[in-house]
């Protein structure tokens, strides 16, 4: 092995065959071992003394033969010779030295076996020694499949794989698919070159790491203690944190907590340095927030592909909180579109699952408005400008609304129609109405000091109970009906440019705070003669209630 990593390809296929190997003979040693301290407490807490002594020798040889497949690999790096090198030679020990300890297993187990059998009260101890016979007798039979080592010169074809020993076979694989190191890979340049803020009190470490960092590309600052380290993070943004465990001033992981908890810091990955390579540490570092941990000395290749891993889900973490965003400000474009069609209550319902939209409201006032003249105006105008002078009158009488806490329903052509006492009770829903009316005669006469041609308006107010609910699939509305509403249209439509006209209904609402002209009976066409009132104004002293 290289200063690099680097390992020659030759001995892949050994140390794979023997990981393999290692792994599949771990798990039935383990559950015989397992089964043998189940026996050991057993007999402890149920007085079968006498069986101590072969259950311990059953113990002993079962962590003998754990600790024997636990060296396989490491016997293969040690050594130059590899299971290929006289192979035949090499499996026979290695079938010897599986198969002592588990006939050593086999044998005392089954003497105690025999022992147990005739105690009454030792049935449970005799169930779990079969089981563990069973395991030992199991392990004895994969013995032979697994210690066989066959690797092809070439590549070869699936027929001739699957006819290789299953142990081989995997190993081929294995060594087919994943690469081997090559040298150079430790300094090659980076993928995603980054700012890493490296943070260590030893100055030969922070030099070293930072040389080998921008020799991949690496933007990279340096912090001598946990508390310099804290300052820098928050001064400037980072992509990734090397940060040392045992710093003198403020420990690495105390860093690491304080990182972890502040909501603009937590998303930078930081990868643990340490010369403590304990399981404890590992733990509570990756528990604490850390992305990862590296042991002191760390290998080169292995810190490059750390950080490569780091920095990948940084930036899929990265983009992934971008799409979020975009995502809530589309949302909230989204909503607010929404809004602009349906009163914002009807929106919440319709969010909350409600289909059909229906309701019976009473004490409802309704006005329209429509211009005098419109219509010969449109003939004269180009459509730019026309559109223009909708757009600005409609949006002053859309901030009216507002102002008034008036509900907008609709406008339809030039007319503009809206409403009030819709959405929960509210006395003042005649007032609200009449002065909004009034604002916005006195708006457009405003306006028309600056508008291509003067406009007139007339409006009509009245009083009573609606049907309201929304309608459409495809392009749906928020609307009201009823005779309420058909009256007050009549009553638009009747009266005279610059008056606002109100019915009998309207004008008991307003009598007492607005002046009001009487005119004489109108025949409405469904309703017959009814009262009409001319509103001109608010009494002097009386309060506007109705003003959000």
């Amino acid at each position: 092995m290289t200063s690099h990593g680097f390992q020659p390809p030759a001995d892949r296929s050994d140390r794979a065959l023997l990981a393999y190997l290692q792994q599949e003979l771990s798990a039935p040693a383990e559950a015989i071992a397992g089964y043998a301290e189940i026996l050991l407490d057993e007999a402890e807490r149920n007085g079968h003394g006498e069986f101590r002594d072969d259950l311990e020798k059953i113990h002993a040889a079962s962590r003998s033969l754990i600790d024997y497949i636990a060296s396989l690999v490491n016997r293969s790096r040690a050594s130059p010779r590899g299971p290929s090198e006289d192979s035949e030679d090499y499996r026979r020990l290695l079938r010897h030295d599986l198969r002592t300890p588990i006939n050593a297993i086999k044998g005392f187990g089954e003497m105690l076996r025999e022992d147990a059998a005739g105690v009454d009260d030792a049935r449970a101890l005799v169930s779990d020694l079969n089981r563990l016979l069973e395991e030992a007798s199991r392990f004895l039979e994969r013995i032979d499949g697994l210690v066989s080592f066959s690797f092809p010169e070439t590549e070869a074809t699936n027929a001739e794989v699957s006819a290789e020993p299953v142990s081989a076979m995997v190993a081929h694989r294995f060594v087919a698919s994943v690469q081997p190191i090559s040298e150079g890979e430790a300094d090659s340049v980076a993928v995603l070159p980054s700012r890493i803020l490296v943070v260590d009190d030893n100055a030969s470490n922070r030099e070293l790491l930072k040389r080998r960092l921008e020799r991949q590309g690496h933007s990279v600052a340096l912090a001598e203690s946990g508390s310099r380290s804290l300052e820098m993070v928050r001064e400037a943004p980072f992509d990734l944190i090397l940060l040392d465990l045992l710093m003198p001033d403020v420990s690495g992981f105390d860093v690491l907590s304080v990182l972890k908890s502040d909501d603009a810091l937590r998303d930078v990955p930081v990868i643990m340095i340490s010369a403590l390579n304990e399981i404890d540490s590992i733990v509570r570092c990756i528990e604490a927030g850390a992305e990862d941990y590296l042991a002191k000395p760390f290998d080169p290749v292995l810190l490059r592909a750390r950080i490569g891993s780091s920095l990948e889900k940084k930036r899929l973490r990265d983009r992934e909180r971008e799409a979020l965003e975009a995502l809530r400000i589309e949302k909230a474009r989204s909503e607010q579109l929404l809004l602009n069609i349906l009163p914002a209550p009807i929106v919440a319902r319709l969010k909350s699952g409600e289909t059909v939209i229906a309701d019976h409201v009473s004490n409802v006032s309704i006005l329209f408005a429509d211009f005098v003249g419109f219509t010969e105006l449109s003939s004269r105008l180009p459509a730019p400008d026309l559109v223009g002078v909708l757009g600005r009158v409609f949006s002053a009488f859309d901030r009216l609304a507002l102002k008034f806490g008036v509900e907008k329903i609709k406008t339809i052509g030039d007319a503009y129609m809206v409403a009030c006492g819709l959405f929960g009770r509210r006395d003042d829903h005649a007032h609200a109405v009449a002065d909004m009316a009034l604002a916005m005669a006195e708006t457009l006469e405003i306006l028309n000091d600056t508008l291509p041609s003067p406009l007139e308006i007339r409006m009509g107010i009245n009083s009573g109970d609606v049907v309201a609910g929304v309608i459409g699939a495809h392009k749906f509305v928020y609307d009201i009906w009823g005779d309420a509403v058909n009256v007050a249209s009549r009553l638009e439509s009747n009266s005279l440019p610059g008056r606002i006209q109100v019915s009998r209904s309207t004008y008991e609402h307003l009598g007492k705070d607005f002046i009001l002209a009487p005119r004489e009976r109108l025949e409405i066409k469904g309703k017959g003669a009814i009262e009409a009132f001319f509103l001109t104004g608010r009494k002097q002293g009386a309060t506007c209630r109705s003003q959000k």
